[in-house]
């Protein structure tokens, strides 16, 4: 089996499928390891349908596994100064409004940025994306009572730095 070949032949499938999966753009690494799982699994391989096929159920399953991935999960909670105006935008406001209202949107993203990484995870994820505390306690594997101290001590640093605010 010349590997080569096997990627020549596979390569725009195998893109499309993860392109189609995560709906990533390109996401080399993920293409890569489908094709180290070709070939550390090649003598697993039952003639019974298409090798294109074999590869192209690999190239889902590395796919879905991704997506599944601490990794993504981790991405997902990180979040852009766009994302978070977007979601917490008001869209009722006049022109003069809007803009006062994106720059103390802006002050409370730096303001949450600047939080340490655990008050930070806490806050974006009980407050920007509305989960409970219970689903909170379970995405970051700790004692609800932790969430909830978190939750509490990122709230009094944010209120603090954002005093000018209110």
């Amino acid at each position: 089996m010349d590997l080569r070949e096997i990627i020549k032949h596979n390569k725009q499938n195998v893109k499309n499928i993860i392109r189609l999966i995560t709906k990533e753009e390109e996401n080399e690494d993920l293409e890569q390891e489908v094709y180290v799982k070709v070939w550390k699994n090649a003598d697993k391989y039952k003639e019974q349908g298409s090798f294109s096929s074999w590869i192209t159920t690999v190239a889902k399953n590395v796919s879905k596994d991704y997506l599944k991935s601490a990794y993504r999960k981790k991405q997902a909670i990180t979040t852009s100064d766009e994302n978070v105006l977007v979601i917490i935008q008001d869209k009722k406001f006049s022109p003069e409004k809007k803009l006062i209202q994106t720059e103390r949107q802006k002050q409370i993203i730096k303001a949450i940025n600047e939080l340490r990484p655990k008050f930070k995870e806490v806050i974006l994820l009980c407050e920007i994306e509305g989960l409970s505390y219970e689903e909170c306690s379970k995405k970051l594997k700790c004692p609800l009572g932790t969430v909830k101290s978190r939750l509490y001590n990122a709230k009094k640093e944010l209120a603090e730095k954002l005093k000018d605010l209110m």
